[in-house]
């Protein structure tokens, strides 16, 4: 089996999307951002969805590629190409590497700019907390882990429900929507609680070491 064919074989996954074709460089801007934001990944242009090849115009591809990561996306996005041949048909490979000049954004039909990050197969528009989870680690936020009475009382829901939504958040730490994201990005970045994607949206778990830390404050009688 040929290189190419053991990368379609993989089928689409976080690292992976495939495209039959480009036809609107500021759809797949989207795409090119989600990969930058998340992990890297690579574009096969010419399999369709089944993973079949199809084939494309390879210069032609690379030329669409070219204005969605310079015109569609901001910051641009650097990317690297190949071109592989099954059966005498031309497949495309686009390889983006994860950023270090994130988080990007694309610009959708309304001309709006949004970012994205990459789950799975899926590419799902950044929330306020995310941004400004990937804001901190850019500028290396380096603020001890403050235990308040918010957070206390966000650890025991969370240890009650297994995981919240952002509005409920709200409501137990009795915070604005800027407040409330900025205090879960820093839980974040702390590692006490994580993020949790899936079809109903974004929801918030405790991790270990926030679990710790309200175990020693339990014991301490915070109430």
């Amino acid at each position: 089996m040929s290189y190419v064919l053991e990368m379609i074989a993989e089928g689409e996954h976080q690292r992976q999307d495939f495209k039959m074709r480009i036809e609107d460089s500021r759809k797949i801007a989207k795409t090119l951002v989600a990969f930058a934001n998340t992990d890297g990944g690579r574009l096969l242009i010419g399999v369709k969805d089944n993973g079949s090849v199809s084939g494309v115009n390879a210069e032609e591809e690379y030329h669409m590629i070219e204005a969605a990561a310079e015109m569609y996306c901001k910051p641009a996005i650097s990317f690297s190409t190949q071109v592989w041949k099954s059966n005498f048909k031309a497949v495309l490979e686009v390889i983006v590497e994860p950023s270090l000049k994130g988080p990007h954004f694309a610009q959708d039909d309304e001309k709006e700019w949004h970012a994205y990050q990459r789950r799975e197969d899926r590419n799902i528009r950044a929330n306020g907390v995310l941004l400004k989870v990937w804001q901190h680690k850019a500028q290396d936020m380096n603020d001890d882990f403050e235990y308040t009475r918010p957070v206390h009382k966000l650890f025991k829901a969370l240890r009650n429900n297994n995981s919240i939504g952002f509005k409920k958040v709200s409501r137990i730490v009795r915070m604005n929507r800027l407040r409330t994201e900025e205090l879960l990005a820093k839980l974040v970045v702390w590692e006490v609680i994580d993020m949790q994607f899936n079809d109903s949206g974004c929801h918030f778990v405790l991790l270990d070491e926030g679990k710790a830390a309200l175990k020693e404050n339990d014991a301490e009688g915070i109430q």
